[in-house]
């Protein structure tokens, strides 16, 4: 896979090469022209499905970039947009002929409005609100229309600001533990005895609605001091992104300054909470939290939550980023080692809460595989989590994920195990080597994946080594966070019939490889200062029988709800993702044996459909949804209050599910058993995963796969055994 993307690159760099322009072709203030000329050169070039810009293409680049400049809709007027829209299908026709008079125009525009939005914010929350007042306010920007004059603006800001505030005051009230009727605070509200509390305790109704008003209006400044800090580079960055983000929602521009960043995270050496983001629309969401991390450690943070606020150690409030830029919202997150940062989340069940963690260096440690043996029924079974797929690629020999899973089951075989698990989920990928690598450590021998490059002939990626370290029962665990490199292990495994794969309805659904390519080493004589780079899009997986995880995963063998069964989290809830499609299959022979899998499905769907603690993980995934989809809210404090109460106590119902426990004990091997004994830290790490072991439903439901399976080469190799 490298060896096609270097010739790649070397093709790349010769054709350019033989471009007459140089940096020196253009004038400084036209570096933005340099930039486009580099970019729609390499996506045209090197794009594994470069896109033909056409005044489609065009259309698609202006509503998304100006979705990015103003999610809310807030800034712009219509006569704005109707002056833009003379460009709408012209972008494309500016990208070939290097010109920018689009984003200017939308630039010199976006910071004039939002100069004069501060006016308007400010002059709004210079009064109170009425919160007896009922109306309601929707969240559902993209079907807002552009205002069409000053009063509809400010009507517009009065809203959004009264929805910001109203949840401040709720924050207040909730703070006070108070229960309020009328416009003033009931005496029987105060526990406090002596007349001194009593008053500085005591507040109206008026004060602390006042007291929320200035809590908006400060996040709001703190917003647009930040935004006044933008030069136009970074606004032009956000321009290239629209441009560059409609060939697929995995290729990005990386400004200097971003890719310098990308370069310490891609090193592994970087600090800070050990999450990663994502953007929606307005909001900042957890995508994944590393294992390790300060946030994964910490254990408060999921994957879904949004962050509304950031609070530093040494400051009294936080900064609002809701409408951030990805990037800008990480500059607030990110941070020295030791240091405390304090999020305000929108937790998945739609309560808010408040969690600190301390930043830190995360710990490359827990990316590594990691194995623990239980025993069912007087038999032993082993579990290996795999969080990545992780490689050295200076020194292929060094510590890697398949040569880490060899040794784990070697080790778990010694301790008499009859079967195995192997814990995919949250596993974002990796390398692809490694993969090949693993799918060889179960099969005798064949191919694995199939992987189509630009301009390249399909390569089949085979495992060669006839040797196979584990021939006995094996489930594969997935969920919809399982991406990229586990998607092909799981795929290859289910293709070959060597394992039941047991999750979520299908996997991630990304079938796409992305390469980084330095800009600066696209120009000659260059004097125009850091280029950036560009992450784009270069390969397809395909599995062995043909067909592409890309889109549509890998769907289980057992489905199992969790979570987030009915929350649009994989890469068809994406922008622009490539299509699903299919090339000829590769010749492979399925896995012989006597494990009789149709009856051990038929047996777990059985057993799941009688779970309890399942029903009412399925439930509550259904709430979830019902919850992240709302778009109406009251800014009536009692219709607002009694909407959160009732949000809370349906939350209430789900409780339990924290509360589920196993009757199975999961116990390190002896090896680790001796690092354990010098090493507090790793028994810590140990004995929580444990625990977490004992409460998951879905790895008790991978156990009785495994005791079934066990128990069905039994009596089919005794039928086999007659017959012959």
């Amino acid at each position: 896979m490298k060896g096609n993307y270097k010739f790649l690159l070397l093709a790349l760099l010769i054709a350019f090469a033989s471009c007459s322009f140089t940096s020196k072709t253009f004038n400084d203030p036209d570096k933005d022209k340099l930039l486009i000329q580099l970019i729609t050169y390499v996506l045209d070039q090197g794009h594994f499905d470069p896109q033909e810009l056409n005044d489609d293409f065009s259309e698609n680049v202006f509503g998304d970039f100006l979705d990015q400049l103003d999610p809310f809709k807030r800034y712009f007027y219509a006569s704005d947009i109707k002056e833009f829209e003379v460009y709408k299908d012209k972008i494309d026709d500016q990208l070939k002929a290097y010109d920018v008079t689009f984003f200017n125009i939308t630039h010199q525009r976006l910071l004039q409005r939002i100069e004069e939005s501060r006016k308007v914010y400010t002059e709004i929350l210079e009064k109170p609100f009425d919160f007896s007042k009922d109306e309601v306010y929707s969240s559902d920007y993209e079907k807002l229309e552009y205002v069409k004059n000053k009063r509809e603006l400010k009507e517009r800001w009065r809203q959004q600001l009264k929805f910001s505030t109203i949840a401040n005051y709720d924050d207040s009230v909730a703070k006070r533990s108070l229960n309020i009727e009328g416009n003033e605070l009931p005496e029987s509200a105060f526990s406090a005895t002596n007349e001194t509390s009593k008053s500085e305790d005591k507040k109206s109704l008026k004060e602390i609605e006042e007291e929320a008003r200035t809590e908006t209006k400060q996040s709001l400044d703190d917003l647009y001091d930040f935004i006044n800090d933008r030069q136009r580079k970074d606004w032009f960055a956000v321009y290239i992104n629209a441009i560059v983000e409609e060939f697929d929602p995995h290729t990005f521009y990386f400004a200097p300054e971003d890719k310098d960043r990308f370069d310490v995270a891609m090193s592994g050496n970087f600090e800070g909470i050990g999450a990663r983001l994502q953007k929606k629309r307005d909001a900042i969401m957890i995508n994944e939290i590393i294992s390790g991390g300060p946030a994964w450690r910490a254990n408060e943070l999921e994957v879904g939550d949004q962050i509304l606020k950031v609070r530093q150690e040494d400051e009294d409030e936080g900064v609002s980023i809701v409408g951030m830029r990805l990037d800008d919202a990480i500059k607030f997150i990110k941070g020295p080692k030791g240091t405390v940062v304090t999020l305000t989340l929108k937790k998945v069940d739609g309560t808010t809460q408040d969690i600190s963690i301390k930043r830190d260096i995360v710990e490359l440690e827990e990316t590594y595989a990691k194995s623990s043996i239980v025993e069912k029924d007087d038999k032993k079974f082993g579990v290996i989590n795999l969080p990545k797929f992780y490689i050295n690629f200076k020194d292929y020999d060094k510590r890697n994920a398949a040569s880490d899973i060899k040794q784990e089951i070697i080790r778990l075989k010694e301790e008499g195990m009859q079967g195995l698990v192997l814990d995919l989920r949250n596993n974002g990928g990796g390398s692809l080597q490694t993969v090949v690598d693993i799918v060889g450590l179960f099969i005798e021998e064949g191919p694995v994946v199939q992987v189509k490059t630009t301009g390249e002939p399909k390569e089949v990626l085979s495992d060669k080594d006839k040797s196979i370290i584990w021939d006995g029962p094996l489930v594969v665990m997935v969920n919809e966070l399982s991406a990229s490199a586990s998607e092909i292990l799981a795929a290859a495994m289910q293709d070959y019939k060597r394992a039941i794969v047991i999750g979520s309805k299908q996997t991630y659904g990304k079938g796409t490889v992305q390469n980084v390519l330095d800009l600066n080493r696209m120009v000659r004589n260059n004097s125009n200062g850091d280029m950036g780079a560009l992450k784009f899009t270069t390969q397809k997986f395909y599995r062995i029988n043909g067909g592409s995880t890309q889109l549509e995963g890998v769907k289980s063998d057992v489905v199992v709800p969790d979570r987030y069964s009915y929350i649009d989290i994989g890469e068809k809830d994406q922008e622009n993702p490539l299509p699903w499609d299919k090339i000829d299959s590769v010749g492979y022979d399925v896995w012989s044996n006597y494990f009789d899998y149709e009856t051990t499905i038929s047996k777990s769907k059985a057993r799941m459909a009688n779970n309890e603690q399942l029903k009412l993980i399925d439930a509550n995934a259904q709430w979830l949804k019902k919850i992240s989809d709302r778009e109406i809210y009251s800014l009536n404090y009692a219709e607002y209050k009694k909407e959160m109460s009732l949000n809370e106590e349906e939350a209430k119902r789900f409780e339990k599910l924290s509360q589920y426990k196993t009757d199975l004990t999961f116990n390190s091997l002896p090896y680790e058993l001796k690092l354990m004994a010098k090493d507090s830290i790793l028994m810590e790490k140990r004995n929580r995963w444990h625990v977490s072991l004992a409460k998951d439903v879905y790895i008790e439901e991978a156990l009785n796969v495994l005791n079934d399976l066990k128990m069905t080469y039994a009596i089919k190799a005794k039928v086999a055994n007659v017959k012959n």
